[in-house]
């Protein structure tokens, strides 16, 4: 049997990268799922790409109104939220003492407001019809420690790790896990951006810290989308009823706890 059959999710962030391998994942293990995120384009035609049991709905995870409306647009659609999965998430960095107000509020935004607040409304939902739904947030390894240049994307991971911890402890009250995956570096079309951030900041030629890096990585390579889908599905599934407010390094051993 299918892990997620019968099940119904939104995974924010989605039109892409991980968010796109996980609803992937999550079609092949018999659930249906909402692709959300700002990139309507590409959101659409990923949706389109995965089939019958996707559909697309815009989403802002900044804007309160977009998130609302799309978890509305969502029920609606399926009958009912089973499993939300805040994937939407930004990168910058910068040594301390480049940190721009703009830069810091864009990635409180999106990474720590916009997981509480579709945390929240898919919550509220699932509150409203007693589903005994699953939450899953996605950490960082860098939640788990600070970095020289990334210090507010550091922060906003820790605290999603905290607001796991928090929310786990609430809402299992109402029969609904919350839990975190913190990914170690995972490669992807976003890395380009990564890679010219250090590239700037650390004098490195283009590529030189993505390959570096990835020769850090214990296991022996960087991650991969795939990589972390087992995690995904597993957390989402009825085999994690009895976990709540953990959040699991999916690195290849670059951080230990």
């Amino acid at each position: 049997m299918k892990r997620l059959a019968n099940k119904t999710a939104i995974i924010t962030g989605a039109a892409r990268g991980i968010g796109q391998h996980f609803a992937e994942a999550y079609i092949r293990e018999g659930a249906q799922v909402a692709i959300t995120d700002i990139d309507v384009k590409r959101g659409a035609e990923t949706a389109k790409t995965l089939g019958d049991n996707a559909i697309f709905i815009p989403m802002d995870v900044t804007d309160q109104a977009s998130i609302d409306t799309a978890v509305d647009q969502a029920a609606e659609h399926f009958g009912t939220i089973d499993i939300l999965v805040n994937n939407a998430a930004v990168f910058s960095a910068a040594p301390i003492a480049e940190i721009t107000r703009d830069d810091y509020q864009k990635l409180f935004d999106i990474n720590v407001s916009g997981t509480l607040f579709t945390m929240q409304a898919v919550a509220r939902h699932m509150m409203a019809h007693q589903t005994k739904g699953k939450i899953i947030n996605m950490a960082s390894q860098a939640g788990r420690r600070g970095e020289a240049l990334v210090a507010v994307y550091c922060a906003t991971k820790a605290a999603v790790i905290s607001l796991t911890q928090s929310a786990g402890l609430n809402l299992i009250q109402h029969g609904i896990n919350v839990n975190a995956i913190a990914p170690g570096v995972v490669d992807g079309e976003h890395w380009d951006g990564v890679d010219a951030f250090f590239a700037h900041y650390e004098n490195k030629k283009p590529g030189q810290k993505k390959q570096e890096v990835g020769e850090g990585v214990p296991y022996g390579r960087m991650g991969t989308p795939q990589d972390l889908s087992g995690m995904a599905i597993f957390l989402a599934s009825d085999e994690a009823d009895y976990i709540v407010g953990q959040t699991y390094n999916v690195d290849g051993g670059q951080y230990m706890s």
